[in-house]
C-alpha cells in the first residue's frame, strides 16, 4: 500500500527549526526527516528563507562555511548531498552558488576540524557520550563554532548529555559536573554513579537545549516475533559445565558465556528456514545480524560454494542479488526486484535509510534497544511509499533470547553478567 509524496518540510519540522538555538538537539524519531531540518536552520541561520521551491530567499552571501560530522555509511552513500541540493548548494564548489565550505564527514575523523573557526557543524546521528577523544574534539569545535546536534536517542541517563552541557557552558567540565549532581557507590571496583541529585537543574537544562520534533508517522510497523528451535542438551551443558565447546576451554566470563549460548541458538538450522519461509513471500529484504558466524550461515545460504558470482544455491531459478554492510563490505543497497541486504547491527543500524523494501528480518536479537529502534528506523521513512511495515524478529524460547526480549520490551539494554549471576543457580 503507498501514500501521498510528503511535503518538502511539515509544519512540526518549521516548530522546531523556530525554536532552534546555537548548541541545541534536534530530538526526532527514526525517519522525522532531522538531516533536512538541520539544513534548514542552517539556511535561514545565514538569511535565508525555503518554505517551498517557489518560496526561495537565498542566504547572503558568502554563509558561514558547513561541516557536517555524521557516519560513514551516510557520508558514503551520499545522502546530506541530496539534502544539501534541496536548498541550492553543493559541497562541489563548481556547481555551488554560494562562495562558502561545505564539507561532509566521519565521526571518525572529527579531531581533524578542531582548529576551525567561525563555521557552522551539524552533528549527526549523536556520538557525543563519554569523556573520550570525539567528545574533547566536539567541545574544542564547539568553543569557536556555531553548532546542532541531531539525534533520535539523545540520551537515557544524565551523563549522556554531560557532553553537551559542558559544551554549551553549563558547567565547566565533567569533574564539575559529577561534583554537582553525581553520588558514586562507595565499595565498587571502578567509578559507578548510584544516583543524580540536584536533578530540577539538570531538568531545566535539558528542556532549554532540546527540541523535540513531534510528528504523527503515516506508517504502520507490524512486528512479528519468529520463533525457532535450538539445540536444548548443547545448552544445558555449557550452562552447567562452564565449557566452550567451540574452543574446548573452560568459560572464565559472563559475556563469553553469553556469547557461546547464543551461538548455539543462533546457528540453528531452524533459524534458516524460518528466514526461507518468510523470503518465499518478499522478494526484498534487510537482513540485520550480529556475528560474524551469523553471516558465514548467511554467505552460505544465499551464496554458492566457492563461485562468488551466483546467489542463493537453495532454489536456483529463485535467486536473489545480494549485498552487504558490515566492518569490511561497505556495497550500496541493490535495485533490482529480487534482493537482500545482509547488515551488520554496529556497522549499519544507523545513518541511512531504504525506502525500497517493506521488510526487515532481525536474523538474530541485539542486545541493546537503542540499536534495534536505529534499526528498525532505517525503512521508518517520511518518504516511505510504504504504509504497511513488516518487522520479523527470529528468536528461540532459550533463557538467554527470553532474557534479551525482555529488555528490549522493557527499552533497556541486557545485561550478561547480571543475568548470568541470576542464573548461577539454575540450568535453564
Amino acid at each position: 500500500m503507498s501514500k501521498e509524496q510528503t511535503p518538502f518540510l511539515r509544519d512540526y519540522q518549521l516548530d522546531a527549526v523556530n525554536k532552534g538555538t546555537n548548541g541545541c538537539i534536534f530530538n526526532g524519531g527514526v525517519g522525522s526527516g532531522k538531516s533536512r531540518t538541520g539544513l534548514y536552520y542552517y539556511f535561514k541561520q545565514n538569511g535565508g528563507r525555503l518554505l517551498d521551491y517557489e518560496n526561495y530567499t537565498p542566504m547572503h552571501n558568502p554563509p558561514q562555511d558547513l561541516y557536517i560530522i555524521t557516519t560513514a555509511m551516510k557520508r558514503d552513500s551520499c545522502e546530506w548531498d541530496g539534502e544539501l541540493a534541496n536548498f541550492y548548494i553543493s559541497t562541489d564548489p563548481t556547481i555551488n552558488q554560494y562562495d562558502q565550505k561545505i564539507v561532509i564527514d566521519s565521526w571518525n575523523n572529527i579531531k581533524k576540524y578542531i582548529t576551525i573557526r567561525n563555521a557552522f557543524f551539524v552533528f549527526d546521528e549523536d556520538k557525543v557520550t563519554g569523556s573520550g577523544a570525539w567528545v574533547k574534539a566536539f567541545w574544542n569545535i564547539a568553543k569557536n563554532n556555531n553548532w546542532i546536534i541531531l539525534s533520535a536517542t539523545p540520551g537515557d541517563t544524565w551523563t549522556d548529555y554531560m557532553p553537551v552541557f559542558v559544551a554549551n557552558g553549563f558547567y565547566k567540565n565533567k569533574t564539575e559536573f559529577e561534583r554537582e549532581h553525581a553520588v558514586f557507590k562507595r565499595y565498587s571496583k571502578w567509578p559507578q554513579i548510584e544516583k543524580y541529585i540536584n536533578t530540577g537543574r539538570l531538568i531545566r537544562l535539558r528542556d532549554k537545549i532540546l527540541i523535540n520534533m513531534d510528528f504523527e508517522r503515516l506508517t504502520i510497523p507490524h512486528h512479528m516475533n519468529v520463533y525457532t528451535d535450538y539445540d536444548v542438551e548443547t545448552y544445558k551443558k555449557v550452562m552447567k559445565t562452564r565449557w566452550n565447546p567451540y574452543k574446548d576451554e573452560p568459560i572464565a566470563q559472563a559475556s563469553v558465556l553469553c556469547g557461546i549460548l547464543r551461538q548455539i541458538v543462533n546457528s540453528d538450522e531452524s533459524r534458516v528456514d524460518k528466514m526461507l519461509d518468510i523470503l518465499e513471500t518478499k522478494n526484498t529484504a534487510i537482513i540485520f545480524y550480529n556475528f560474524n558466524y551469523e553471516l558465514d550461515i548467511l554467505h552460505n545460504v544465499f551464496w554458492n560454494a566457492g563461485n562468488d558470482t551466483e546467489a542463493c544455491d537453495y532454489d536456483a531459478n529463485n535467486r536473489f542479488e545480494v549485498a552487504e554492510w558490515n566492518g569490511h563490505m561497505h556495497q550500496e543497497i541493490p535495485r533490482g526486484n529480487k534482493w537482500v541486504y545482509l547488515v551488520q547491527y554496529t556497522a549499519g543500524c544507523e545513518g541511512w535509510n531504504c525506502i525500497t523494501t517493506d521488510t526487515i528480518i532481525f536474523f538474530s536479537q541485539n542486545y541493546s534497544y537503542k540499536v534495534v529502534t536505529q534499526a528498525a528506523g532505517r525503512i521508518d521513512r517520511l518518504n516511505s511509499p510504504y504504509i504497511d511495515l513488516y518487522y520479523y524478529h527470529l528468536k528461540s524460547r532459550a533463557s538467554i533470547d527470553i532474557a534479551i526480549s525482555r529488555a528490549l520490551t522493557s527499552k533497556k539494554e541486557f545485561n550478561a553478567m547480571k543475568w548470568c549471576n541470576s542464573r548461577s543457580k539454575q540450568l535453564l
